[in-house]
Order: structure tokens, then sequence, then C-alpha cells
């Protein structure tokens, strides 16, 4: 075999249609040897001599596409002095653009023995974990074009590779839970006529299964268990793990940018699948175990700010650069148009705080490629200090926790309210205004994929977390829910028709909130996960969305007051389920779509709480009504028993241009909020306009009417049921 020089950079595996070339960084390790794997078994060993600032590195013709690698390190194991190097553990590249296999989690795989962490193991690991991967990296884009939706213009959809795909009846089995689900016809035609703009995928590079979680017959199904920064996870690709994931996944993109879909990674940067001290040795630990991880005082043991066992290491120049190659390379080779970073709080720890002036922040507003996208952040962590809604620089926008915890608390009845929501209606200025970002900085939301589902947010007052084995104790006991009147499944029509009219009062909300609303992958069905609020290792029937039927059973498809179960396969009761989802969905694509037509409801800057410069009118851009219809005073926001409110979105005064500078008019509207138990008369403030048209009312599952809503008229009475949400339009 010939072994040239090669070069230092990039890092990892690249192909140029003659060979590869190979190169690792590691300080530690005195010598690493590169070791190409063969499918019966053995592998070739070529060591890696050329070395640059600590980069081995070496260029191998004809190896090509498809050849299996890994890293050994021979340097000191010395956990108390933070080093684990061992060469008899086969290492991942950190670099690796694709990684195959699975771990089985035998002995091998750990630095130690079972039960005697003290004992260093030197049983051989590459029969019992993955492979790293060379791959082609040319692919035909065609004409491909990012689809750069302006975040005003943004209706983002969280979505889980397998759980939104599993179930899907338009689906061949065969595609079902893979990428090519994504860019299947029928999944994008759902999402186009939702009015989705970009698809939020949960993680989707290489993740692992939890040793803990397999025993327990569990598995890791969000994914946040990263080892491999660079690459697709294998289990997601339908027809291979030798590369094709690549270039599987490259297709469902352009599939979606063909659709004018975004794609938006969830990506975990805050720790690796290696866990603590205790974890087994993959990649990063084994090649520099404290280069890429942040230590204890005590050097054998992990600090750890996201409750997996260790955090990276912010502040090393390696990890910074492995995290800036890492996105270029998913927003240059795999053409993604954003990113949201999970407990991006620690991101932002160089040393013990959070820093918004840290270097990883630096590095992202001066990099060319990654400022340019959607950056989100999830401003948590669980360390000290780590609940930093609000607080990320500008050019971030931020997963609005105050938001959601605000809406719910509304529409559950919980006093003293109205002033925070008043606030998070209209995009959180008192989060977002003092350091220059904008109401688009607040990604809305009101469930995730971390909590309830919006069904089971209106369906249980407790988790029921049994199916995780770890006895309910898991998960989020503060939920901010509220079950109507009965906890879980139940007959009463009553309680049936109010879940309903929550569910839609939640959605209505959320669309009509100034700020980025995103939606949860199957909401718009009222898919229930039976009460469980951390579904993570779920990966069954109880996570996958069930889509309904369309046609199955008398009135399918036709509009129900009532809210049913989602699982009676084959029975009434299944066609029932199946047109109140369907019911529902028509619901929150008329939403997002009155949303999207008008423009009052996406602003770009704040309301003054005045006048436009060159308004049409004399009207005020915003203003705030009791039910009554006299002006909102301190003592009314500040009521204990205040449930009840009118808001005037004025379409004549908006302050800022269009695209080509010109001025933007809209449709002014009136949005009557009663969270109030009982129902509650409202009077239409008289100086607003003279004629108005219902065209939301959420005591009506087809609660947009098109063109067909009331009329009513200045100083009308309007009587709202407890718990509803009533909105009128005035032509401009």
């Amino acid at each position: 075999m010939q072994v040239w020089p090669g070069q230092m950079y990039p890092l990892g595996a690249t192909y140029d249609g003659a060979g590869t070339n190979f190169a690792v960084f590691s300080e530690a390790a005195k010598r690493i040897e590169l070791c190409l794997l063969h499918d019966d078994g053995s592998e070739t060993a070529v060591e890696l001599r050329e070395s640059d600032a600590n980069v081995r590195h070496a260029y191998l013709p004809g190896v090509m596409p498809g050849q299996r690698y890994g890293f050994r390190a021979h340097g000191p194991y010395e956990p108390e002095r933070g080093q684990r190097c061992n060469s008899a553990k086969l290492l991942l590249d950190p670099y690796a653009r694709a990684m195959s296999g699975r771990i089985d989690w035998n002995e091998a795989v750990y630095g130690y023995h079972f039960g005697r962490p003290e004992v260093r193991n030197d049983l051989d690991s590459a029969p019992h974990t993955m492979a790293s991967v060379v791959v082609n990296p040319y692919f035909d884009w065609g004409d491909d074009r990012p689809p750069r939706t302006a975040y005003h213009e943004t209706v983002l959809y969280e979505a889980h590779v397998k759980g939104l795909t599993m179930r899907h009846p338009e689906l061949p089995e065969e595609l079902r839970g893979t990428y090519a689900a994504l860019a299947h016809p029928a999944v994008i035609d759902h999402l186009t006529k939702l009015g989705v703009t970009a698809l939020e995928l949960m993680p989707v590079h290489q993740f692992v299964q939890d040793h803990r979680l397999v025993d327990a017959g569990l598995t890791n199904y969000w994914g946040y268990n990263t080892i491999g920064f660079f690459a697709p996870h294998n289990a997601y690709a339908s027809w291979g793990d030798r590369g094709q994931q690549v270039l599987e996944f490259k297709t469902a993109v352009r599939a979606l940018h063909q659709a004018g879909i975004e794609v938006i990674l969830d990506v975990v940067y805050n720790h690796t699948a290696e866990g603590s001290h205790l974890g087994p040795t993959l990649s990063f630990r084994g090649l520099d175990n404290a280069s890429y991880y942040r230590l204890s005082d005590d050097r054998q043991y992990y600090m750890d700010t996201t409750g997996t066992g260790n955090s990276l290491l912010m502040r090393s120049p390696h990890v910074l650069q492995l995290v800036m190659d890492s996105l270029r390379y998913w927003v240059q080779e795999m053409r993604v148009d954003g990113f949201r970073f999970d407990l991006a709080a620690t991101l932002a720890r160089q040393f013990h705080e959070v820093d918004r002036l840290s270097s990883f922040f630096d590095l992202v507003h001066q990099d060319p490629v990654v400022s340019q996208v959607k950056l989100i952040a999830e401003p948590w962590d669980v360390g000290e200090g780590g609940y930093q809604v609000g607080n990320f620089p500008p050019l971030w926008t931020e997963w609005n926790g105050k938001y959601r915890d605000t809406v719910r608390d509304l529409w559950r009845g919980e006093p003293r309210t109205l002033a925070e929501f008043g606030s998070r209606l209209t995009g959180s200025s008192d989060l977002y205004q003092e350091d220059g970002r904008r109401p688009l900085a607040s990604v809305n939301f009101v469930t995730c994929h971390d909590g309830f589902t919006l069904h089971d947010l209106v369906a249980y007052n407790e988790k029921h977390n049994e199916a995780n084995g770890e006895d309910n104790r898991d998960g989020e006991r503060f939920n901010r829910s509220w079950n109507c009147g009965a906890e879980g499944p139940t007959d009463d029509p009553g309680v049936r028709r109010l879940r309903a009219r929550q569910m839609r009062n939640f959605l209505a909300t959320l669309m009509l909130s100034q700020g980025v609303p995103m939606l949860s992958h199957g909401d718009e069905f009222g898919r229930s996960q039976d009460g469980n609020n951390n579904a993570y290792c779920q990966d069954n029937e109880l996570s996958w969305v069930r889509w309904p039927e369309r046609g199955r059973g008398a009135g399918a498809g036709e509009p129900d007051d009532a809210d049913g179960p989602d699982e009676a396969d084959g029975s009434d009761e299944a066609a029932d389920a199946d047109a109140e989802q369907l019911a529902l969905l028509a619901f929150v694509r008329q939403m997002v779509w009155l949303r999207r037509d008008h423009p009052v409801f996406r602003r770009r800057r704040f309301f003054q709480g005045h006048p436009a410069e060159g308004a049409h009118d004399e009207l005020s851009d915003i203003a705030w009504f009791t039910a009554g219809g006299e002006e909102m005073g301190p003592r009314d926001w500040q009521s204990v028993h205040a449930k009840a409110l009118t808001v005037f979105l004025n379409g004549s005064s908006i302050s800022e241009p269009g695209p080509r500078g010109e001025p933007v008019t809209d449709d002014s509207f009136l949005l009557m909020f009663n969270a109030h138990d009982q129902e509650k008369e409202f009077r239409v403030p008289e100086h607003l306009g003279r004629q108005w048209q219902v065209v939301v009312d959420t005591d009506r599952p087809q609660a947009v009417a098109d063109g067909g809503g009331a009329k009513v008229k200045a100083g009308d009475r309007l009587t709202l049921i407890g718990r509803s949400l009533l909105v009128l339009q005035r032509p401009a």
C-alpha cells in the first residue's frame, strides 16, 4: 500500500477522485494508527507519521468511498491527569462524514472493566463499535437554491425524521422513518398546504443508543446523544450506511428546497455520547480527553452543565474549530438553512458563567458562512445561571420559554397573567428591545418535542411516564397544563368539546402573536402520547405521528366539535377520531394562512403605541381594551381576576416599509380573548371602525370564515363562551 504525506487540512477523510487524505488532531497521543477495516473483520494499520500542529495526516491513493476506517491512539492512560488514550480502542473520526454499524455495548468499548473502574481495559473494541466511512462528496444539486425565507415570513415546524413519517399511510413501508420519506410528495404536500416554510429537524447528526436504555429494552429516540458532528444518522437511511445516508439526506434537502421549505437542524454541540468518567471510549475521549472536554479540578471527572455526564470545552481552540467546521460543512456541503442549538447556554460558558461575549459567539458572528443562516438558541442549560432567555446577542433568535409559559397560564386561567401576556403577544419587547433586537428574535411556541403534546396539554394535569422505566420520576413536573375536568381519555362530551376549543385557542394565539411561530409535529392533528411528557426513549407508536386516513368512515374530514381518542384502528371510533383530526388540521391550515396573508400579524418592528409616521389614519398602531370596550388602565392590567382582553391591531399604521421601500398596509383586526371559565360579554369599541367581520371563533371547529363570517358593528355586544377567542377583521 502506498502512503503519501498528505495534508493537515481538511481534517477527516477527504476523497478527491483518486484517493483519500486522512487527518486527525491529538495533542495527547504519542502515535496514531489509521486502521482500514475489511468486511472479513480484519484491518490494515497505517501509522500516521506526518504531523503538523498536532495533526497527523497521510494520503492513501486508491482508497475509495465506502471504505470503513478508524483510529488507534497510543499515548498516556492517566485518568487522574485527564488523559485516557488506549490503543485497544478503535476510535471514530471526529470529522467522519458518515458512520457505519452500531455499538453492541460489549465491555470492550469501555476503558475500564465493569465493576472495577480503576482497572484499565485492554480488550479490542473493534468488533463491537461503529466505523467511520469515506464518502464521495460529489452530488448533482441541479438548480438548487436556498429559499432564504425572511424571519417575518417564517413558520417553523419541529419534526422528528422517524416520528413524522413512520405511520404515514401514503408512504411505501421501506421509506418510512427515513430521509427519503421527507422528500416524498405526500409529506411535502402536507407541509406546503399547512403553510410551513421551515422544517426544523430533531437531531440528525450521528448519535448513539445509550447502554442503559438498550439494557432496558428502550432507545434514545430523540437523538440528543451525538457522536458524529459531520455524519447524518445512519439509521435514518433507507438504502445503506456506507455513505448512502449522505446522498439520501442531500436528496431530501434538494426536494424540500424545490418546495420552498428550508431545512434547519437541531444540533447538540454541548456534549457527546461518551458520557461521564464511566462512559465508553468511542472517539474524543481516546484521542485527547483533556482537549475536548471540560474537566473538574479532579481531572478524572467531568464538569457537566448538560445533565448528560460531560460538556465540551468551549474555550478550547480545537473544539471551537470542530464546531465551526461542522456548521460550515452542513451549510456548504449539505445545504441546510440554519441551526437550532440545544442547551445553547453551555456553548457560551468559556469558564463557569454564561458569557454572551464568549469566543463561540465571536466566531459565529464573524464567519461569512454561518452568520448568514438562521441561528436559533435554546437559551438555557442545567448549570448554575443557565436560564438565559432574552440574553443572547443580536443575530440570534431564541426559543422563548417565557412565551410558552405565559400563554399556557392564560388559557388555564391563572390570575395576574394579562400584563405579561400582552408583552408575549406583541413580540416580548421586554426581552429583546433593549439590545436592538426585534420581535423576530422570539421563536414562539406552546409545545415542542420536550413536554406534553398539544392534546395532552389539555388532557392531563400530571405526567404519566411509567413506560420510561423510571417510576414516573423523569420529565418536568410543573407543566402548566389543565385536563379540562378529567384526567386522560374521557367520554364526557362537555370535557371533549372544551379540550378541542382549548387546542384551537392555543393554536390561534400562536399564529396571532408577533414573532416567529413554531408548531410541533402532529399537533395539527391533536396527537397524544398518553400523558408521557418525556418520550425521549419511546421509539414506537406512542411517539410516532398517527396520520388520519381521509375518507374512512362517514363524515371523515368534516368539522366536529369533539376532541377524540387517537387509537381505535378499523372501528367507528377510529373514523370519528380521523374526522376530528382532519377538522383540527383544517383549522390550523387556515390560521397559518391567515397569518401569512396579513403583515399586521408579522411585524418586523415593535409596536410604538402611537400612529406610524405617514399612517392613513390617526389611530395608534395598537390599542388595548377591556371586555367592555374601554381602554385598559393600570388597574385593569394588574387585577387578580382579569382574564379578558381586546387588542386592536391597526393595519394602516405599519411603520416598516416593504422590500422596495413601499408603504405596507393591511386590514385591521380586533382580537378578543376570554380566558374566564364562564361566558363574557364583549363590546366592540366604537371609534376604530364602523363594521367588522368575524373571521376566527375558536368555539367553532370551522373557526376561520372564508368571507362568510358574521358582520358586527361598532358598539355591538358579543357574547364569548368561556375560554374562547374571537377575531374581527376590518378591510383597509
